[in-house]
């Protein structure tokens, strides 16, 4: 599974050149899911219904962004003193993400005051709350993002049309998710100052399978954080290992500068030029650095393989020696041919691959920031840490 990242496509940016095309890429035999925005405006659907004492069936609709309508199961519902309860167990379909069957519940109760149309959004247990500037929801509110808070408001609005009152109905929902304090930990919340819990996310309603709109969207969100944070400078990994190892070549950055990119290259890098950031700093273990060397814009395995007599030539030209460069063409792993280098050849074979991958990561970039590009061993260790200007960092 991909690693976790909060997502949403809210405020994204569309430039040409970025990895668009890989959507269709999807197989059309996968099953959908729903996302926790989805699972959040059922629950409160189930509960409101509790509230006002209305027949209940145990799917209720939801309609989504577009206009179309889910039906979505209840786990259950029930009224409790001046409460209305209900829950939904989130479904993911066929990419399971961290939330995958969670439980999403929603609390309903009375309330005084609210927003323009009678709402309060509250967070209970499990559910993250905004600590940092630069997502899409103020600091000290829910992480609720705009595209859930606006289907808990449709939601509202459809429960309150059938009844004989006049004006909105002013309603408290608490969201909550046993055990969200937990399944937050496995993300990128903390990190973007979502404190307490997960963030009840959702641009469509729906969780495509194999997502990599909702990847791009996590590399934007994270980027956006650490703009309105005031961090200077931006620093790409390619996953939680080697995000690690930069957080620990680079301590002197806050958390916020360092954002994981997966396979994304060309997305993440346009992106950071798009908002500013002077200083870019790409760390990969030495498979993925072979890639970006070779010029991918996005790393995955179905996107190109290693080009390993490329690779043999490379090692050619910084060793001379031909017997380590046939050796490299024929390998089957980068961690082969690692394997295979001796000590002494890894310092010029390293500032092939690495030159190569500034080069690279210029052609992504454009003109304007400032490039260092970290290449790492299997166990973290940079064998190779060098800016274009060709002083270590």
């Amino acid at each position: 599974m991909r690693p976790r990242h909060p997502g949403g496509a809210d405020g994204i940016l569309t430039m040409d050149g970025t990895d668009r095309r890989h959507d269709s890429l999807q197989p059309h035999c996968l099953r959908q899911g729903f996302s926790t925005g989805t699972a959040a405006t059922a629950a409160a659907k189930g509960a409101l219904s509790e509230l006002l004492a209305l027949p209940l069936a145990e799917t209720v609709s939801v309609t989504l962004p577009g206009g179309r309508s889910l039906a979505v199961p209840l786990h259950y519902h029930r009224r409790s003193g001046s409460w209305g309860e209900a829950a939904v167990v989130k479904d993911g379909g066929d990419d399971p993400d961290v939330t995958h069957g969670a439980q999403i519940g929603v609390r309903a109760r009375w309330a005084a005051g609210g927003d323009q149309d009678g709402l309060i959004i509250a967070a209970g247990e499990g559910v993250g709350r905004v600590t940092k500037p630069g997502l899409p929801v103020a600091v000290g509110e829910p992480a609720v993002n705009p595209t859930p808070r606006a289907m808990l408001r449709q939601a509202l609005m459809e429960i309150g049309q059938g009844l004989p009152r006049s004006g909105p109905l002013r309603v408290r929902l608490e969201i909550f998710v046993p055990q969200g304090e937990e399944l937050a930990r496995q993300t990128l919340n903390p990190r973007l100052g979502i404190i307490g819990g997960i963030s009840i996310l959702g641009t469509t309603g729906l969780v495509k399978p194999f997502s990599h709109a909702a990847y791009r969207a996590a590399i934007a969100a994270a980027l956006k954080v650490a703009k309105a944070m005031g961090v200077p400078e931006v620093v790409f990994t390619t996953g939680s290992r080697s995000d690690v190892a930069l957080q620990q070549l680079n301590s002197q950055l806050p958390e916020e500068a360092f954002v994981q990119m997966g396979d994304y290259v060309h997305f993440a890098l346009k992106q950071a030029v798009f908002m500013g950031f002077d200083q870019i700093t790409v760390g990969a273990f030495f498979g993925k650095a072979v890639k970006i060397a070779q010029g991918f814009g996005h790393t995955h395995a179905s996107q190109g393989l290693i080009d390993f007599p490329k690779v043999g030539r490379w090692l050619q030209a910084a060793t001379g020696d031909a017997r380590l460069a046939q050796l490299a063409a024929q390998a089957n792993t980068a961690r082969e041919i690692l394997e295979i280098l001796p000590r002494e050849c890894l310092p010029p074979v390293m500032a092939q691959v690495g030159s190569r991958m500034l080069k690279a990561l210029r052609g992504h970039t454009g003109p304007q920031p400032r490039l260092t590009a970290v290449i790492l061993d299997f166990n973290g260790l940079p064998l190779y840490w060098q800016s274009e200007a060709g002083g270590r960092r």
